[in-house]
């Protein structure tokens, strides 16, 4: 219809719909958004101008974790199995429309209105709900693109995390509800003179290792980021801001390096207000989908790699094929039921 878009993280349910959610959106034209307002603050980009200007060196590790799902909603088998009754649908809900292209069951409680998150029918589990947020800086500033192989772990749950608890996880296969807890691997190759990087993803419960040399009493955000560079670290928390080196003494002996990205009015509550703006001829939106697509596509990647836990898949981004597990293709676009399609 030629419609101005704005959407939600994680823009789509599957990679091949986020990469048809770009093409799409490039055919017709139009100004596009993706809701992850971290990419608007004024201290992610003071982040991205930090490591641009050499502060930590040539970054090869980046650490990200979140604090979901425990703190907001339950997924797991063990803890949420599907449920076994069935209440009557309430008269304000479409439930066929809800489920949408997924296979039906009966409605229930645990899925709508808020649960779906935990579900791989519906949701895209802590991942997918936190990681266009915690690991927006990390893509935008080591203009990470495709990753070529992931690999990923699910394990119990981790409540609170033991001290030093890296997490490696257990090899736990999860076909319905995704898993307690997870840590994701993901390798991107050299991309131009930024050297090859590998982000480690953390969720349920589950912790980075702790700087070593991280104050004693300085505490883990909930939800961050650790890059890690050949001569010094930076964290930021949840939504890429309050950008800090690693000691604090290292921050406060350390000259800002000079603005060279816009920043955008209001900052973060302005994300909204900055698809408007595009709208009107104001410049590019920040997270339109020519970023936000391929952004989605990695950390849906993660998801389909949970699925194959232990083992690690090679992604071929441009066919958007797994080269050596054809059998995970099924997931890069599933098929849908009776009566939906997907295209442009």
């Amino acid at each position: 219809m030629g419609k101005h878009v704005y959407c939600q993280k994680p823009l789509t349910h599957t990679p091949a719909e986020a990469r048809l959610m770009r093409e799409t959106a490039r055919k017709y034209n139009v100004q596009t958004q993706m809701g992850n307002q971290g990419t608007a603050a004024d201290g992610f980009r003071a982040g991205v101008e930090l490591i641009q200007s050499g502060a930590v060196g040539p970054v090869r590790e980046v650490h990200a974790w979140t604090n979901r799902p425990f703190k907001y909603w339950k997924q797991a088998p063990d803890i949420v199995a599907r449920p076994k009754d069935r209440p009557p649908i309430p008269s304000h809900v479409h439930w066929e429309l809800f489920l949408g292209p997924a296979p039906f069951r009966p409605y229930h409680p645990a899925y709508h209105p808020f649960s779906w998150r935990a579900w791989q029918d519906f949701g895209a589990g802590a991942m997918g709900d936190m990681a266009c947020h915690v690991m927006d800086a990390s893509y935008t500033v080591l203009k990470l693109g495709a990753p070529e192989s992931i690999i990923a772990t699910a394990g119990a749950i981790v409540q609170p995390p033991p001290a030093g608890q890296r997490g490696w996880g257990v090899r736990v296969k999860y076909d319905d509800s995704y898993p307690p807890s997870s840590l994701i691997h993901l390798s991107y190759p050299q991309r131009g003179n930024l050297p090859p990087v590998k982000v480690h993803w953390y969720d349920g419960g589950l912790l980075p290792e702790r700087p070593a040399d991280l104050e004693p009493d300085r505490r883990m955000p909930e939800s961050g980021t650790i890059f890690v560079g050949s001569k010094g670290k930076m964290w930021c928390e949840t939504y890429s801001e309050s950008p800090r080196l690693i000691p604090e003494t290292a921050m406060q002996a350390f000259t800002r390096p000079p603005r060279t990205l816009p920043r955008v009015p209001e900052g973060r509550p302005g994300h909204e207000k900055n698809w408007l703006d595009a709208i009107r001829n104001k410049g590019q939106a920040v997270a339109h989908f020519d970023y936000a697509g391929p952004f989605t596509e990695s950390v849906l990647l993660g998801n389909i790699a949970l699925r194959f836990p232990g083992e690690r898949l090679m992604w071929d981004a441009q066919n958007m094929k797994v080269t050596n597990k054809p059998e995970a293709d099924q997931y890069v676009q599933p098929n849908y039921r009776t009566g939906w399609t997907l295209g442009s």
